[in-house]
């Protein structure tokens, strides 16, 4: 099911010619979703320069310039490091939460409540992920957390702590600071 919706993005978002490969396209995306998959090649591939990745990115679909890919690479805190086995790219663990809280958000359009819960509104596909992320705050007053693909519901152990709640969240993810 996802390789259809993936199929389906590259469709909707692709400016492709008539007889030209759909491999070849370059698929205008967004930084968030291109940063997720620099952080995502680079935890899973050696990679040794640059060009490597910008290769990289475009056979994902993302084509992007040099100093595009330098400024990404540096707000995740990526570096190259020395290993026995060369030298390669590799997010600096120091600067994990940092970054995971940049990446949240962008990925993390609004926060709204009502009387009864709290409901968070994502970028598609991105829901499961940023509960995921929540849950593991602890947040002593949510009660629990459901996903959809760009909808976060969650439910307070009361009502009264909603306000709470939104607070924590933003103060965490969003690193704002509310009064």
């Amino acid at each position: 099911m996802k390789a259809y919706l993936i199929l389906f993005q590259l469709l909707i978002t692709t400016e492709a010619k008539p007889n030209e490969p759909l491999n070849q396209v370059a698929i205008t995306m967004g930084k968030a979703e291109r940063q997720l998959a620099i952080k995502e090649l680079i935890t899973t591939k050696e990679i040794a320069s640059q060009e490597e990745l910008a290769k990289e990115l475009l056979r994902k679909g993302f084509e992007v310039n040099q100093a595009t890919l330098s400024r990404d690479m540096k707000e995740l805190g990526i570096a190259k490091v020395i290993t026995a086995d060369g030298v390669w790219y590799q997010l600096q663990p120091d600067n994990e939460a940092q970054r995971l809280k940049m990446l949240l958000s962008y990925e993390i359009e609004t926060i709204q409540s009502n009387d009864c819960m709290v409901i968070i509104k994502t970028l598609r596909g991105r829901a499961s992920g940023v509960a995921e992320i929540l849950d593991q705050l602890e947040i002593p007053d949510i009660l629990g957390t459901i996903a959809g693909d760009d909808t976060i519901f969650i439910a307070p152990t009361s009502s009264k702590k909603i306000p709470t709640i939104v607070k924590r969240i933003k103060e965490a993810v969003l690193q704002t600071e509310e009064k």
